[in-house]
């Protein structure tokens, strides 16, 4: 079982992410809580997965981040978010964030974000996507990964496109007609390739390298 805890302010949205990740048969909210007893309840609870507000009005979703740094296996965290909350987005990243998801998320994407989440993976939701690349993880990334990029086969430049589109593994192998594993492959293959970069970061070079435009031209093959 995936174990999952849920930190929000707001009751309703707490009891909400409970129901709907409770509909999963590999995954179980051990606890919710606000931002104030967030620590104590991952320490008491050590889940795998934790879906953190990044703003609370008593203690906000970095501050409970910065200071689960410190915590011995701490879980794989994901920020909930809205689009009012931009500014926070690089914070949290250079804080250790595993990625972003929206509140708005669908039930089905949600339960996959977990699942990802407890495989070591990172999530970034798509309508926060341009946000991030826009400038919020603190300036360029380095031009010798931007060059890197020329060292990818065709389809791995294909491929980090569609993560600089913000998609996951799953909506890859979906868009290119490919197969999971093979996508997973060639994600693995391309962030090597560019450094050792994470997704996120492999994002930002797609788009500073042109490769999401050009994804979207109406000039490029299905």
């Amino acid at each position: 079982m995936i174990r999952v805890v849920v930190v929000d302010d707001e009751e309703l949205v707490r009891s909400g992410l409970r129901l709907i990740l409770g509909t999963a048969p590999d995954i179980e909210v051990v606890a919710d809580c606000g931002g104030g007893a967030a620590v104590d309840t991952v320490r008491a609870h050590r889940p795998d997965v934790l879906l953190l507000d990044i703003r609370m009005p008593d203690v906000d979703g970095l501050t409970v981040l910065r200071e689960l740094s410190s915590v011995p296996d701490a879980p794989r965290t994901a920020m909930l978010t809205t689009f009012d909350a931009e500014e926070y987005l690089g914070a949290a990243l250079h804080a250790g964030a595993a990625g972003f998801l929206l509140k708005d998320t669908a039930p089905d994407q949600l339960v996959h974000a977990v699942r990802v989440l407890a495989d070591g993976g990172r999530v970034l939701a798509p309508g926060v996507t341009p946000t991030v690349i826009g400038g919020y993880l603190g300036g360029r990334p380095d031009g010798d990964a931007e060059r890197r990029v020329a060292s990818l086969t065709d389809r791995e430049r294909q491929v980090l496109a569609l993560v600089g589109e913000g998609l996951s593994n799953v909506d890859i192998a979906g868009r290119l007609r490919l197969a999971h594993g093979t996508v997973k492959d060639h994600v693995s293959a391309l962030l090597a390739k560019l450094g050792g970069l994470n997704r996120v970061q492999a994002a930002v070079v797609a788009d500073r390298a042109g490769l999401v435009r050009r994804c979207h031209s109406p000039d490029t093959a299905p």
